[in-house]
């Protein structure tokens, strides 16, 4: 017989220094948070949630109500890294959301900031459309060393109870719960900002981008926040075309093949949703076999004739996943190239993606 195993969670801390909340708030807020001191959940293997380097949380403890937001107030260590401030669990469309699914860690740069300083990013994660935002924690935490603040977003996969709409929908509730975030965060911007995905993650960041112009009562329709800048890697971003080229990852995510879903496929295939005005940056690697860098350049190709400003970087020798790797020599290069997209004028960012040229990124150690 095993032994249970046991996880330590990260004491829940309020952002906000209590003298600044009325006084009647006070004492319940201090008798909701004062069991989180140090907390310990201990299960058996079978009840203790997915791994944290891939896989989804832990099943957390009650969630509280702070500055109009739901907040996980026990978060487990090894799901987040440096900069975490805490976990929001966002609501959905249709029923109840699941705390262990429909949730985004919220990362913030190191001191105090000013009201609508800190830009924002928000990453989606990829994995075939059910990764696990935990395994990005590392990137969010070096963004945020690099002062921008991070919402680590995690969705209903298409093995726990996702796919088609609810994995779609869901991130749409996410990216709509941004506002509310902003409230009890004032010192983001959310006026102009970036979303950012790793492969399934990069489809889904590249239609949120356009999702302000599809039709009321379509999939994603009237958005509450819609992000102005956009950074794929390794994106599926012409997503009939990986479909019929024997990505099964797509078909199963979404019920069914492009020939018998087409106005399906239509309605979130971001080469077919494309606005010219959202600059879209596509880094991919060379080797990379499971989305060939060539489903990128298609998606670059269709923006530039549209009008609009993209640009393919190409990373030798790296494949789907290697480059985000913090041993990666262009790891760093991929994180610049997100700080830079977030941080420069609309004007300054369009320039330099003027032309849609494809750019093999230099080898840095």
């Amino acid at each position: 017989m095993s032994l249970p195993s046991c996880r330590w969670y990260r004491p829940y801390r309020s952002y906000r220094p209590y003298h600044s909340y009325p006084a009647g708030r006070v004492a319940s807020m201090l008798a909701a948070t004062a069991l989180t001191v140090t907390l310990v959940s201990c299960s058996d293997d079978s009840s203790s949630g997915r791994n944290a380097d891939g896989g989804h949380s832990s099943p957390p403890s009650d969630t509280i109500e702070l500055d109009g937001a739901t907040v996980v107030p026990d978060v487990p260590n090894d799901e987040v890294a440096d900069g975490f401030v805490e976990r929001f669990v966002y609501p959905v469309r249709e029923g109840t959301p699941d705390p262990t699914q429909n949730w985004a860690d919220f990362y913030l740069p190191e001191g105090e900031h000013d009201e609508d300083t800190v830009p924002l990013v928000v990453f989606i994660h990829g994995g075939a459309w059910h990764g696990g935002a935990p395994g990005s924690r590392h990137i969010a935490a070096d963004l945020a060393s690099r002062g921008l603040a991070v919402l680590n977003v995690e969705y209903r996969d298409v093995n726990e109870g996702g796919g088609w709409p609810q994995t779609f929908t869901d991130v749409a509730d996410a990216l709509d719960y941004i506002p509310s975030i902003d409230k009890r965060h004032p010192e983001i911007t959310i006026d102009d900002e970036t979303v950012v995905g790793h492969s399934a993650g990069a489809q889904l960041a590249a239609w949120a981008g356009t999702r302000g112009d599809l039709e009321t009562g379509t999939l994603g329709a009237d958005p509450k926040f819609t992000p102005n800048r956009v950074v794929s890697l390794s994106g599926p971003l012409d997503l009939v075309w990986a479909a019929e080229h024997g990505d099964d990852n797509i078909i199963k995510a979404m019920k069914g093949t492009p020939a018998q879903l087409p106005e399906r496929y239509d309605s979130i295939d971001p080469i077919q949703n494309i606005n010219r005005h959202i600059p879209v940056v596509a880094v991919h690697g060379t080797a990379d076999t499971l989305v060939p860098p060539e489903n990128s350049q298609h998606y670059v190709d269709a923006v530039t004739h549209d009008g609009g400003n993209a640009k393919l970087v190409m990373l030798r020798d790296e494949d789907h996943t290697s480059f985000l790797k913090n041993s990666s020599r262009h790891y760093n290069q991929v994180l610049e190239i997100i700080h830079r997209v977030t941080t420069l004028s609309h004007e300054e960012l369009g320039t330099r993606l003027d032309g849609g040229t494809t750019e093999l990124a230099e080898e840095k150690p």
